[in-house]
Order: C-alpha cells, then structure tokens, then sequence
C-alpha cells in the first residue's frame, strides 16, 4: 500500500478542523447552512494555511445530500465521491502548469452544461495568479455573467498579482499564518494517533520553523519518522533540517553583542571547518535575534523552552531595543552581500566581525538603523595624492572594485580574519609609482591602528595585495581622510 503524506493523512474534512481560520470557515459555514453561496470566492493567503483545503470543504459542502449545520456529512455519495476525486462536477486546476488561455476557455464551454450529479459545478483554481493575461481575460468573461449552477473557488498567495476587475467579482477571504500555539498543539493530536514519543522541544522546534504553514509541520514531522523510528527528539529534527543548536546560536549571538572578536573569530572557523552551511546559520541567528527583541518589547514569545527563555532574558537585560535592530539590520545585509559574493564565507566572516566592532562603537546610535552605510573615503575627501591615483584608476590593470573583495579572499585562505575585519571599512586604491593606499575612516578605534602596524600585520597585507594584483606593489595606509 502507497504510504500517504502526513499533510493529506491528517487534511482538515469539516469546516471545524481547518486550524486557526475560524474567521473564515464560519462564514462559509454560515453562507451554506442558509443558501447564500457567492458564485465567486478568493482565498488568498500564504503557503499552507489552509486554502486549499477549505476549498475542497466547500466544494462539498455546496453539494452535500445531507448538511449538517453547514458542514457537508462526508458518508452520502456526492461527498465520498468528492473525498475520492471521483466527482466529475468538482474540478481542481493548478493554474502554474495550466495558464493559458485556452485552458480557460474549456472552462467557459464547460459551465454551460448542467452539472451531472451534484447541485453545482466547482472549479477550484489554486495559485491563481499565474495565469496569463489572456486568461485572466478568459476567465472575467466568466465570472460577469456566471451561470448559477457553477462556482469559482481562487486562491492565491499573491492577491496583489490579480487584476482589479477579477478581484471586484469575487468575495475575498484572508487566511491568516497559523500560530505556534497551534501547529504545536496539532502536532501533539498526531503524535498521538501515529503513537509517536515526541519530545516538547522538538514540537516547539518544528512548530517555528513551519512559519505559520500547517503542512511544512506536517512535512517536517514526515521527515523525522521517515526512518521508521517513533522517537523524535529536538537534536534528532535539528540533524535532518540543518538547523543549529540553540546553545549553538545563542553563543554566536552573545559574542557579536559583546564584541569579543577573536572568540567570535574562533566560533566562525569552528563552524566553518565543522561543514555547516553559513547562510543557514546567520538566517537561524538572525530570526533568534527576532524573537529576542520581541521578548524584550512584549516580555511574551512562543515556542521555547524556559531555560531557552532565561538565556534570551540575560541578551534583552543587557542591550536595548536601537543595538538588537541595528544588529539585526545589518546582519540582514550580511545576509544579502552571501548571496552575490565569490567567497560567502568570507563575505560571512568579515561582515559579521564587522557589524560586531561597530554596534559596540556607538554606532547603532550614530547610524540610522542600517539605512545608512558609514562614509567612505572619495576623491573630495582623501589626501591629494590618492585623489591624483583616482583618475588615473580606470586606466589600470588592477580592476579596483574587485581589490578589495580580492585581497580580502587572499587573507581569509591564510586564516588573518582578524585582518579582514579592518579593513571590512577601508577602501584600497592603486595610485601612481607601483604604490597601493588602504584608505581608512576616521572610525578606525587607536587598537586597529596599532595593530596594522604590526610587521606581521603589514606582511600578510602585502602578500594578499601581490597574490591578488599578481604584481609587485608597496602598501601605504592612509588613516583619518573624513572631515580632515
């Protein structure tokens, strides 16, 4: 027998088992219970929240020989029919793979008939959106004058997509995330009925990872009992999703807020060298440090253990509310620079050691809150013999946008992370006579500039600079150009 997916196994079959939608499905229920059926509905919402399976609840419902209280009965033969995909009169169209205009001008020849054994044909088109704008035209012609033995069931994850005359024509029901509370209570029912040992933290782990969508939880659960073992535990879920530890990110967290870069330097290397993936790593950090600032603002979160709470208290008594969104912010940034960088382990490493090093200088106060980048040197604010390298710059063999990011590659292979940190805010420019400027902001603190001029520190620059250009360059540093 084909084993059945855990979201299809446990899909809602009344309009009193679809979770956390009641501002919808008693409407529903409501408009059938009374014979107020609209001829067109939209359900618009995010991804496993419900719509399709209301859609298939009233679907029913409208056709049910035997309602009770407007919920379909689920034993007469329309319904079992309708539960078995047998019922000819109800038809369910996935408009991503079925777009086109002539897709909807079978609809439009269709409607015309009578339904064969129900009271009304449904057509249920999921994602909705993505139809062309030939059959969104198709379809309007439809939906003006429909006959009043069909009904249109929409739904969409984008309702913005859709054009204005198709939305008018339709009642539009908005369906909400599912709360953790929720997922986390339904997961329990299903554990029970699957006889699972299922511990409380990896029921709150998958509850926020679903993201208000039932049936990621479902397809997560699916997942973990896939090996046919009935215990699942919290480190066992985090295994097979790729999520770190909590302890894990809450340490990661802790030395970016307190600034202790060379334990911070040591942790990224550890995770690197451990094969984690980066990119999920900062994502998981970055939503802890979500929640932490909504501990702090509402003193209330959802989906944590309490010793995972007190370790979120002891981050929110010791940073305010302006330091968690700038780090938060930029970390975001972070995030963004992962994606088109060549190395995104290097973009990781030095762009969180310097979100670090400046939300501990004061300047998650001087900045607007990520929205404003820290000044950067230019030809109207360097010393006049950098201006000269400048113009001289698109003649060189050295691309100089790609310098920086070049030399800071060559520095992370030979492990100088603290290195990329500095110079994460310093420009590098080719000027005249074989000569290479690192230009520095004025918000360079006295111990970067001691340690700069290290003979290690300058050796290893110098070497990444020739190992980048291919090309024998001296290097100069260029310290406080803003404002002087």
């Amino acid at each position: 027998m084909a084993y059945t997916a855990l979201y299809r196994e446990f899909r809602p079959k009344k309009f009193e088992d679809v979770i956390g939608q009641e501002h919808v499905t008693e409407t529903l229920r409501r408009q059938v219970q009374n014979g107020r059926v609209a001829h067109a509905y939209l359900f618009s919402g995010g991804r496993g929240s419900g719509k399709t399976s209301t859609a298939k609840i009233l679907s029913r419902a409208v056709n049910c020989l035997n309602t009770i209280g407007g919920e379909p009965c689920n034993e007469c033969e329309i319904c079992k029919a309708a539960l078995e995909g047998a019922l000819t009169d109800v038809t369910e169209i996935d408009a991503a793979s079925n777009n086109g205009v002539d897709n909807i001008r079978d609809i439009r020849e269709e409607v015309e008939f009578m339904p064969t054994t129900a009271k009304y044909r449904v057509y249920i088109i999921d994602e909705v959106h993505m139809l062309s704008t030939g059959a969104f035209n198709a379809l309007l012609k439809t939906l003006e004058e429909p006959p009043s033995h069909v009904i249109f069931i929409l739904a969409t994850t984008e309702p913005q997509k859709l054009p204005v005359t198709i939305l008018s024509r339709c009642q539009r029901f908005d369906f909400k995330k599912i709360s953790i509370v929720n997922i986390s209570k339904t997961l329990k029912k299903c554990a029970e009925i699957l006889k699972l040992d299922i511990d409380d933290g990896a029921i709150n782990l998958i509850s926020r990872m679903a993201d208000g969508a039932l049936r990621d939880a479902y397809s997560i659960l699916d997942r973990c009992i896939a090996d046919g073992e009935s215990k699942i535990t919290e480190s066992k879920v985090r295994e097979l999703v790729g999520i770190p530890e909590f302890e894990y990110l809450n340490e990661f967290i802790t030395l970016i807020l307190n600034a202790e870069t060379a334990k911070l330097i040591d942790f990224m290397e550890k995770i690197i060298s451990e094969g984690k993936n980066v990119e999920v790593f900062l994502n998981e950090a970055i939503k802890l440090l979500r929640d932490v600032l909504v501990l702090k603002t509402s003193n209330n979160i959802e989906g944590f253990t309490e010793k995972e709470i007190n370790d979120m208290m002891n981050l929110v008594k010791n940073n305010d509310n302006h330091k968690l969104i700038y780090v938060i912010t930029n970390l975001a940034l972070v995030q963004g620079d992962m994606k088109w960088s060549s190395d995104s382990e290097v973009a990781f490493e030095t762009g969180v050691l310097k979100v670090a090093i400046e939300s501990n200088q004061g300047s998650a106060s001087k900045i607007e809150l990520g929205t404003q980048k820290l000044p950067q040197p230019s030809a109207n604010n360097v010393p006049q013999v950098v201006q000269k390298s400048i113009s001289t710059m698109t003649n060189s063999s050295v691309n100089i946008d790609s310098l920086k990011n070049q030399v800071l590659t060559k520095l992370k292979e030979n492990s100088k992370m603290r290195i990329c940190a500095v110079l994460q805010n310093a420009q590098i420019m080719k000027a005249e006579d074989e000569i290479i400027h690192i230009v520095f902001s004025n918000l360079l603190d006295d111990t970067s500039k001691q340690y700069l001029q290290h003979e290690e520190t300058k050796k290893a620059i110098k070497e990444a600079v020739v190992e980048a250009t291919q090309q024998e360059y001296k290097v100069k540093y260029v310290f406080n150009p803003i404002g002087k």
